[in-house]
Order: C-alpha cells, then structure tokens, then sequence
C-alpha cells in the first residue's frame, strides 16, 4: 500500500513542471502579440499623420490661388531738378561768335613759271550734247497754253521728222510716210537684194541717198541708228544716237564709207550670225525703237540646224510678240520691198498689221 502511493505522488509531482512550461509560453505569446500591436499602432499612426498633413497642405496650396492680394498701385514722385544754363558760358560764346575773323587780303604771286602745272581740261564731245531746240521750246509752251486743239496740236506733229519744216509729213522713205522719234534702220544688203534693185533700176546709190536724206531731215528730239545685214551683220552704234550735227556727219561717213555693195559682209564691224534676221531684229529691239524701217525682198534664210533654210514665220511671229511686249509701247514697222514674193508679202503683212505698220513694193523706176 505504501508503495502505491508514492508512485502516484512521484507521477504527480512529474506532472507539474509541464502546465507551468505551457504557462510560460502562453504568457510570451501575449507579450509578443502585444509587441507586434503597439508597432502596428504606431504605423498607422504615422501614415495617419502624414496622409492629414498632405490633405492640409493641399488644402492650404488650393486656397492660397482662389484668394489672390489685391493689386495695389503707389505713385512715387520723381524729383527732377532743372539744368542750370551756363550762363557765363553761352554768353562768351556769343562775344567770341561777334568779334570779326582775320582777313588776309596779300595773296602770293608768282611771274614765273613753276616746274608743275595743273593737268590739262578733258576733251568733251560737243555732238554728244543736246542744244535746246527754241521751236520745240515755244511749241512746248503753246501746248501748254492752249491744250491739244488748234496749234498746240499742229506743232507738236508738224516737228516729228520732215527736216523740222513744220508741215506734218512726218519721215518719208521711198515714198513711205512714218512717224517716230526713235527710228532704227535695218538694210538687208545680201546678193538677192542688190540684183533685185538693179533689175529695177534703183541701184544702192539711190538707196544711200534716201538714207542719207532721211537721217538729215530728222530734227534734233529725235534719235536714230542703222543695221546692214546679209547672214552677218554691221551696226552703225549699239544704241539709238541724237540727231546732232556731229552725229549725222558721223553717219553719212559711215554710209559712204561701210555700204555693202558686193552682196557679202565680212571685215571689221561684221558680226557673224547664223540666225539672219532674228538675231539682227533682236538687236534692234534691244535699242527700244518706237519706228522700226525694214528694206529687203522679204526672202530670209538661216543656218539654224546645219544647212540654210527659210525663216519659219511662226518663229518671226512669235520673235515680234515677246520683242513688241517688253518695250513700252509697241514699235511701228514699216516694210520696204524689193520684188518680193506674194506669198511672202502675205506672210509679212500678217506679221506687221499688229504694229500698224504697212508693206511697200517698190516699183520698177526708168
């Protein structure tokens, strides 16, 4: 019996140590809980916080642009202070600006001559000027007195060419009545040409002689210049010239002097050119005419692509339209004919009846 009883207080006692482990645990357990809550508080007490102070600060960010100040507007008065005229100053001035200068009246002279001298006057051309005209002068004041009716009108066309006679002829060529201040020449002189004036027994002696009459009827508001060509051609000036003495004197020296006569063009002067009339009436144009006077038998060639050819008409026509388009006022052409073709004289006046100018056969003369 004894024995029994001490087994059981022997297993009792065994027992006790193990609930008081589990105790221990149980009470880590909740001191460990309790550790991970206070943290767990404590974070979410921070974010809390931080999240209010953002809210605030937006708040506070927002109403700082809905409620802007006043604008307030202050004056400042600007103190000037005036400038102080230098009396003193301005009025020595003046006493300096009244008192006389010193006049030195002794000139030095010399009876002797120097080693140097002064260079000598340059040479000026006297044809190149423009007297002035006293009936163009009075005619101009006539005009202007009375308008274009009556005798304004009358002198003002009876001075355009005709030797400045006054009578209202205008220029005359051949027979050929023209009108114009800025008058160009062009002279085909080629083989064709000189026989065909022979045959009508109008030789170019007479054709010089209707030149040389007709540049010195021309009075001197007026200007002129001549062209000869064949293939090639030869310009009398590369611009329209006034009609002074000097420069009419000059031009019958060079009509009786440069005149082809022999059908070929070669020699000093002679500009080679395979497009024929084309390029010589590009040459004219460029001189801006406003009386364009052609002499030839309507027949032109060029060695345009190699061989010798006619002149398209198309080609002439639409040369004159762009010529005729870039001068102020389209030029006159008047046509002068040496036995020329009939379909050619057809062609030609469909060419100048836009310029209002005319063609001319001239006629055989015994």
């Amino acid at each position: 019996m004894i024995t029994v009883k001490l087994d059981k207080m022997s297993g009792a006692t065994k027992k006790k140590p193990a609930s008081e482990a589990a105790s221990v645990l149980n009470k880590e357990k909740i001191i460990e809980n309790r550790r991970r809550g206070v943290i767990f508080s404590i974070i979410v007490g921070s974010i809390a916080v931080h999240v209010i102070a953002l809210v605030l600060f937006g708040l506070w960010t927002v109403a700082r642009y809905w409620k802007q100040p006043e604008a307030v507007f202050e004056v400042k008065k600007l103190v000037k202070i005036p400038p102080r005229i230098p009396e003193q100053k301005m009025n020595l001035l003046k006493h300096e600006a009244m008192t006389p200068k010193p006049v030195f009246t002794d000139k030095l002279a010399s009876i002797r001559p120097i080693d140097f001298a002064l260079p000598d006057l340059p040479t000026v051309n006297m044809d190149q000027m423009l007297p002035l005209d006293p009936s163009q002068l009075i005619s101009d004041q006539v005009a202007g007195l009375v308008g274009t009716a009556g005798l304004g009108s009358g002198l003002g066309n009876g001075l355009k060419g005709g030797g400045g006679k006054g009578d209202g002829g205008g220029l005359s060529f051949f027979g050929m009545q023209a009108e114009g201040e800025r008058i160009i020449l062009l002279f085909d002189v080629s083989s064709s040409v000189v026989n065909k004036a022979r045959s009508l027994g109008i030789p170019l002696d007479r054709v010089k002689e209707e030149t040389l009459k007709l540049i010195e009827g021309l009075p001197i508001t007026s200007k002129f210049s001549m062209i000869q060509f064949t293939q090639n051609f030869k310009m009398f000036s590369s611009e329209l010239l006034a009609a002074t003495d000097g420069n009419k004197n000059n031009a019958r020296k060079w009509v009786e002097n440069e005149w082809v006569e022999s059908g070929t063009m070669s020699g000093r002067g002679v500009v080679s050119n395979p497009r024929g009339l084309a390029a010589v009436l590009e040459q004219a144009f460029k001189m801006k005419p406003d009386l364009i006077l052609l002499i030839s038998d309507a027949s032109f060639q060029w060695r345009v692509g190699g061989g010798i050819s006619d002149i398209p008409y198309d080609y002439l026509k639409k040369l004159l339209a762009g010529q005729q388009a870039a001068l102020t006022t389209p030029a006159v052409i008047q046509f002068i004919g040496f036995q020329p073709k009939s379909e050619d004289v057809k062609e030609w006046k469909r060419l100048i009846r836009r310029s209002r100018g005319k063609f001319r056969i001239l006629k055989e003369s015994r």
